[in-house]
């Protein structure tokens, strides 16, 4: 097929197929040629799925071959981050411990983007179990960032998104617990949206903090994003806390009009923040202003303890989360334990890389007797309270909130690593997020 796969989105293949111009099985075949000829300078795919891709395809242009609908993704080429199981794919977490996992299932996002007619290329490498802000903590070597390799792409979803950004995949599937789907988006000039927390069912997505993970959509354009999301989204009845809530039509949304919407511009989201992304973020609201949007300065006061909430309630959840990699089960083995006592120590020293052993450490420490009622319970309890002061207008008022861009991505400085947790650096993304 003619013309680079960074030039598609999906109405353009969409196009395409419908009128043969090319069929979904060409398509995927540039993708995964384009894809390995590419990865080695990113590090950005783990795994590629030739099979699946190739025969997903194929159902998509029998389909058109029999005049029905071949779906809202056809034919569309789109990696998902490796900690969102993929039944018979290799599924690693960016972890020494699952290198060899073939999941026996698929996670609910997956099954509904097949279904929709996409194309899964592969596996986007990702800091280890999703852990970590720059991409650096993956045990099968870091990413680059496409856009400017002697800088990180951001993380934890930082292989979705590199991916994206090379035109190695028209969508991605990323994840995101405390920034991890919109930082590597802004690092690598992509777009990536966060749905709210229920919106996308976790079930299949590995468990960093339970109560804190989405999952969520990265494309090039604003409507290509709207559309994978418009997908995945919707109550699942294998995840509990999906929502019940019908899903809107995100395109038809997508006119352009923005009279008479109200904009809410958190006072302390600004304090401190870098003079040029305060610039660029006061831009857009001057254009906002333009286009009609009415603005007003509002309060956040508990903003603050945005830091120490996330601190304590992610290593906490994960400290739970990751007691299941013992050896037993479906994570490799320390070869030389000698006791049943050996084998559970010794697997996870050796499987586990140093930020989920310091995240592990430090939920385990919150969570013990003497300190679960005066930390754990609080920070659970802080959303709440940061509430409070909003409710007036929590329900007519959009927030608008900082994002980071990718000239402030960290540089390349072998051999350092990047070793202070996300929740250190952005609390107030954290707290819009989740509040």
């Amino acid at each position: 097929m003619n013309g680079a796969l960074k030039e598609h989105t999906i109405d353009s293949i969409r196009s395409g197929l419908l009128q043969h111009k090319f069929s979904a099985e060409e398509l995927a075949r540039h993708a995964l040629a384009h894809g390995a000829e590419e990865n080695p300078k990113t590090n950005a795919y783990l795994t590629f799925s030739a099979e699946r891709a190739l025969g997903g395809a194929r159902a998509v242009d029998a389909k058109i071959a029999r005049g029905e609908d071949p779906g809202p993704l056809a034919g569309v080429p789109v990696a998902v981050k490796d900690v969102i199981v993929t039944r018979g794919v290799r599924t690693t977490c960016g972890s020494r411990l699952l290198a060899n996992y073939i999941p026996p299932y698929d996670a609910t996002s997956v099954v509904r983007l097949e279904q929709a007619g996409g194309v899964i290329l592969g596996k986007t490498n990702c800091d280890e179990f999703a852990m970590g802000s720059s991409n650096e903590n993956s045990a099968f070597g870091p990413v680059r960032n496409p856009v400017a390799p002697d800088r990180v792409p951001g993380g934890s979803s930082g292989g979705s998104a590199a991916a994206v950004a090379q035109g190695t995949a028209v969508l991605a599937l990323g994840s995101d617990t405390g920034g991890s789907i919109r930082q590597p988006a802004s690092f690598c000039g992509v777009t990536g949206v966060t749905p709210t927390y229920g919106r996308v069912s976790r079930y299949g997505l590995t468990a960093f903090a339970s109560s804190l993970d989405h999952i969520g959509p990265l494309a090039r354009t604003v409507r290509d994003a709207a559309r994978l999301l418009q997908v995945i989204a919707g109550r699942d009845e294998m995840d509990s806390t999906s929502a019940f809530a019908p899903v809107p039509d995100y395109i038809a949304a997508l006119d352009g009009n923005v009279r008479g919407m109200k904009l809410g511009l958190p006072r302390e989201y600004f304090e401190g923040s870098e003079s040029e992304t305060r610039t660029l973020i006061l831009d857009a609201v001057e254009v906002l202003k333009k286009l009609g949007c009415e603005v007003r300065e509002i309060r956040l006061p508990h903003t603050p303890y945005a830091v120490a909430c996330y601190y304590i309630i992610a290593t906490a959840e994960a400290s739970s989360n990751l007691a299941r990699y013992d050896g037993v089960r479906y994570t490799t083995r320390a070869a030389s334990a000698a006791t049943l006592s050996d084998m559970y120590r010794l697997t996870r020293n050796e499987g586990f890389g140093a930020e989920c052993k310091r995240r592990i450490m430090l939920g385990t420490y919150v969570l013990s007797a003497g300190y679960y009622d005066a930390y754990y319970l609080k920070a659970r309890s802080s959303p709440a309270i940061t509430l409070r002061p909003s409710r007036r207008w929590m329900q007519s008022w959009v927030r608008s909130r900082p994002f980071r861009r990718s000239s402030s991505a960290k540089r390349w400085t072998t051999p350092s690593r990047c070793t202070c947790p996300t929740f250190l650096r952005s609390p107030a993304t954290w707290l819009a997020s989740h509040v």
